[in-house]
């Protein structure tokens, strides 16, 4: 069964001569820079190799989240959250977002308190959050039948369309003046004295002085042929969607073993609330020893597996001359098998969970390559040994959400004016300068 089919998005007949800025990756995260920086008048030129939106862009749970997020993630998801509440009338274009909070179950007591300790990362923001039991808990998951102590609430906490967002925001983005050009693979950087000074396109080249690079799970590859060191992994999340049900619950639903939100054709968007596989590939040796704490707090939740991929991963160039036809091309969109117990597991403990889901049926299930960095936050930075080239990317499964944040952020960077956060946690030399590994502290 094929992936879902994000809204299409016609492509600009030809690749302009010139820009001031080539973005490399037409997912939310790229189409959200490119419409930040032709808001501000640049010259943009967006391309993807495949299809706007169409990898883990639009394969994702549709959430718009600050609870649960790392502590230095907050002030960046906070300028996301503004932006999508404004998003339709920017882009003149549905993106299906809506506030209406996220439950993150307790199962027991620890639970609970470990909400409480999180909660309080929000203080200092003053954003409302609710901490419930009993009646109000029940009251916030209306015909639940689940044995939980509590939830925690951020009502600011939301949901999008991931087949809508990214095709809006790079179609508002072409309003703004930029070019959108699809199946359009960026083989390589041009340079010149040692900085960026143009980019090789399957098209042509277009002569640029600022490269943004925020090619999900294809930027290592990417980066590594320009000799950029970017540490990053893929995580494989499979998702399922339901047909419609009538009374369900209104805001999305975090528990260990399922995670739900409503979709706006009445169905639900379902998912593992914990389960991922990781594919062993060459990168997972060449990466073990920065990968270490992550996977050392998170072994229980991941399933590691020796598949396909090793043999795909394993076959592709790590290098190419500009004139080469290269692994973008050939392979336009990833689209993974789903896993099938995964699938099973989670559609089975969202209907012991919630009996309005007992009539229900699968409509469709599909796969997600996720781009993961070694501490769980992204890069959104400068690289400083080639001025002109900036990296956004490695937003391990909490990027749908924060896109029009760190479409800002990267925007501030590429023309030097006042970052709207400190982009201090998000340089990619924190893996090179000695910094340790620093991941979410547990609750």
């Amino acid at each position: 069964m094929p992936g879902p089919t994000p809204h299409p998005v016609k492509s600009d007949p030809d690749a302009p001569q010139h820009a001031d800025v080539v973005v490399i990756g037409g997912g939310i995260i790229g189409a959200s820079t490119a419409l930040e920086l032709a808001e501000r008048g640049l010259k943009v030129a967006l391309c993807e190799k495949g299809e706007i939106g169409a990898e883990q862009s639009s394969r994702n749970w549709g959430w718009v989240r600050l609870s649960w997020r790392d502590p230095r993630e907050i002030p960046l998801m906070l300028e996301a959250i503004r932006a999508w509440e404004t998003m339709d009338s920017r882009t003149g274009r549905q993106t299906g977002y809506r506030q209406t909070g996220i439950l993150f179950t307790a199962p027991d007591e620890a639970a609970f308190m470990q909400n409480e300790a999180w909660s309080r990362h929000l203080e200092p923001f003053q954003v409302e959050f609710q901490l419930l039991r009993g009646a109000e808990l029940d009251a916030a998951m209306p015909g639940h039948r689940m044995s939980v102590t509590g939830a925690l609430l951020t009502p600011c906490d939301g949901r999008a369309e991931p087949q809508w967002a990214a095709p809006a925001i790079a179609e508002a983005a072409r309003d703004a003046g930029a070019a959108v050009l699809t199946r359009c693979a960026v083989r390589g950087i041009v340079r010149e004295a040692g900085h960026v000074s143009g980019v090789v396109t399957e098209q042509g080249s277009i002569k640029c002085s600022r490269v943004v690079l925020a090619g999900g799970a294809w930027s290592r590859l990417f980066a590594g042929n320009e000799g950029v060191e970017l540490p990053q992994l893929k995580v494989m999340n499979s998702v399922l969607r339901t047909t419609p049900v009538a009374n369900g619950p209104d805001a999305a639903v975090w528990a260990d073993r399922f995670a739900l939100r409503r979709r706006a054709d009445g169905g639900y968007t379902v998912a593992s609330g914990s389960g991922n596989l990781v594919d062993i590939v060459p990168d997972s040796f060449r990466l073990a020893r920065m990968f270490w704490p992550a996977l050392r707090n998170d072994w229980r939740k991941l399933g590691f597996r020796l598949s396909g991929r090793w043999r795909e991963e394993a076959s592709l160039p790590r290098r190419w001359s500009k004139d080469e036809t290269t692994a973008f091309e050939r392979h336009r969109i990833l689209d993974p098998c789903p896993s099938k117990r995964t699938v099973e597991q989670a559609w089975a403990a969202t209907r012991a969970a919630f009996p309005i889901f007992e009539t229900a049926e699968i409509a469709q299930s599909w796969a997600g390559l996720i781009d993961v960095t070694p501490d769980a936050i992204p890069v959104i930075s400068e690289v400083e040994d080639l001025p002109g080239f900036f990296i956004v990317t490695g937003f391990s499964g909490h990027g749908f959400g924060i896109a029009p944040g760190a479409g800002k952020l990267m925007a501030d960077l590429v023309t030097a004016v006042q970052p709207c956060v400190d982009p201090t946690p998000f340089r990619l030399s924190r893996f090179s300068d000695g910094s340790p590994i620093t991941l979410m502290p547990a609750f």
